[in-house]
């Protein structure tokens, strides 16, 4: 198990890498293709990369490693899908938006409003051509038949939806050159692919599966949609991407659909695993990594690209927990939970990283980073610079990628979150979680009766126990204190990074932040 408070970098490219951040350098050095491909579901231990005891052996994420850099303390911005996707697009916490907690659905509008500069959008200043392949998941304008919804209905049924005229605003209106993928989940209705701002084919049936781990919700499927088909599908319009990517630097946003619900793995890849559906599906995304990086390396443009393999999440328990552990398989490693909770396993996630150009294989990094992170790490390569009014949240990694000598830390804090909206804040070593439970579906849940009698907070040390076991937090009120005061000042200053103070969206109620109201001693 990595040393959680010890920063180290191997294999990295030193003082030549280092250079290249100077700007008179810049031009001399052309801007990465960028790929960033984030799986859905998907621990921390499912990969044989990061979990030599894994029973899945997931090659080409291998591979990727092998040729790149591991960072083993890397988070998701929250332990679901939806607010991991607005951080990551837009470098800002998505508590800070409207959504304070849970997820949005298929009928949802944008979270993201087409003022507010995103990662596609920064980078299309800076020349790059981008694309969005795969799982949306943060709300469409869609065209409705009569009248408006609510401001604040974001899971209606969809039954004054018109799909046949085009979305209002969508991921083409956010930055992206083009679009093909999904409107939420794989469960979530309606099932139909959106090519840039318009369904392929509009629905001609209702499906849906009541399976435990084949489950999708009932609702209209496109008449070229089938469920069992989406990840190959997917893949082959990424490839597709890729080799008409044109003479411009590209940015690829790869969203999949797997490992998530329904877990449905390809014909070819039933029974690989040895384990149970989950582990194979886990399989076919390694297959479909494996695609990415061949087409690189079939058209020779590895080395000036940037790969990026990570997740929103940490693994849902529709695979089966109790089936995995008697096998041996431990989806969310040595940490506690999984997806939804508060505990390290609802939001720390792969992190791997290859730039052959630029980064040397083999390297490590015990950096706490979190997804929010990629809008100012990119800009920097790209050259661009990050307004006050843009990734408030968001902390540069090129140092740490690129090799600098003795580089400083990164982040002084990360804020964790989870599908109730509870807060964590880590620092270092030490992690304070503000909710007496997992914030999410292990025990002990909210609202039950295990909750009774535990404290409000939990205060941990994950050096000495990264499974998150002994409470610590009657031992060092000091600790808990100071944390406490540092999450305020975070919420309230509407940014971590330096800056203006900003303001927090939404009008609403916002009970998660009950304990701000708690006497100091």
């Amino acid at each position: 198990m990595p040393n959680l408070s010890r920063r180290h970098f191997i294999g990295l490219s030193g003082l030549a890498a280092a250079a290249a951040l100077v700007p008179g350098c810049r031009s001399r050095r052309p801007s990465p293709n960028i790929i960033v491909i984030l799986a859905d579901d998907l621990g921390y231990g499912d990969l044989s990369c990061l979990n030599a005891e894994s029973r899945l052996r997931t090659v080409n994420i291998d591979r990727l490693a092998r040729g790149g850099m591991v960072f083993t303390d890397a988070h998701s911005g929250s332990a679901v899908c939806t607010p991991t996707r607005y951080g990551l697009l837009t470098g800002r916490y998505a508590w800070r938006s409207r959504l304070k907690q849970g997820v949005l659905w298929g009928y949802s509008r944008s979270l993201i409003p087409p003022e507010r500069l995103t990662l596609a959008s920064m980078l299309k200043t800076r020349g790059y051509t981008t694309a969005c392949v795969g799982k949306w998941h943060l709300g469409l304008n869609w065209q409705r038949r009569g009248g408006r919804v609510p401001e604040d209905d974001d899971r209606e049924r969809g039954d004054n939806i018109d799909l046949a005229r085009p979305v209002e605003l969508g991921p083409i209106d956010l930055g992206f050159d083009r679009f093909f993928g999904i409107p939420a989940s794989l469960d979530m209705p309606p099932y139909v692919y959106i090519r840039n701002d318009r369904v392929t084919a509009l629905p001609d049936r209702e499906t849906g599966n009541d399976d435990v781990q084949g489950f999708w919700r009932q609702g209209p499927t496109g008449a070229d949609f089938d469920h069992h088909q989406v990840l190959a599908r997917l893949t082959d319009e990424a490839v597709s991407f890729i080799e008409g990517r044109g003479q411009n630097p590209f940015f690829l946003y790869f969203a999949l659909t797997a490992p998530h619900t329904p877990i449905l793995p390809g014909t070819r890849f039933r029974g690989r695993s040895g384990t149970n559906p989950y582990g194979d599906f886990v399989l076919e995304v390694d297959h479909s990594v494996g695609r990415i990086l061949d087409t690189l390396s079939r058209l020779d443009i590895e080395r000036e690209t940037l790969v990026l393999f990570t997740s929103d999440n940490g693994c849902s328990p529709r695979a089966d927990f109790p089936a995995l552990r008697a096998l041996g398989h431990f989806p969310s490693y040595v940490y506690r939970g999984h997806k939804a909770d508060i505990f390290e396993g609802g939001h720390r996630i792969p992190f791997i990283l290859r730039w052959p150009e630029r980064v040397a294989a083999g390297g490590e990094c015990t950096e706490t980073i979190c997804l929010t992170d990629l809008f100012a790490t990119f800009a920097a390569l790209a050259g661009a610079a990050v307004p006050d009014d843009a990734g408030e949240d968001s902390f540069d990694l090129s140092p740490a990628i690129l090799g600098r000598p003795d580089p400083p830390p990164i982040r002084p804090a990360v804020v964790h979150h989870s599908i109730n909206g509870s807060f964590a804040i880590r620092e270092g070593r030490w992690k304070l979680e503000l909710c007496p439970g997992s914030g999410g579906w292990s025990p002990p849940r909210p609202g039950s009766e295990e909750i009774a009698g535990l404290p409000r907070y939990q205060l941990y040390d994950l050096e000495a126990d990264a499974g998150e076991r002994v409470n610590l937090v009657e031992r060092h009120p000091g600790m808990v204190e100071r944390l406490r005061r540092r999450l305020a000042d975070i919420v309230q200053r509407g940014r971590s990074t330096p800056g203006p103070v900003r303001s927090n969206d939404g009008n609403g109620a916002w009970p998660q932040l009950d304990w701000m109201s708690d006497p100091l001693p």
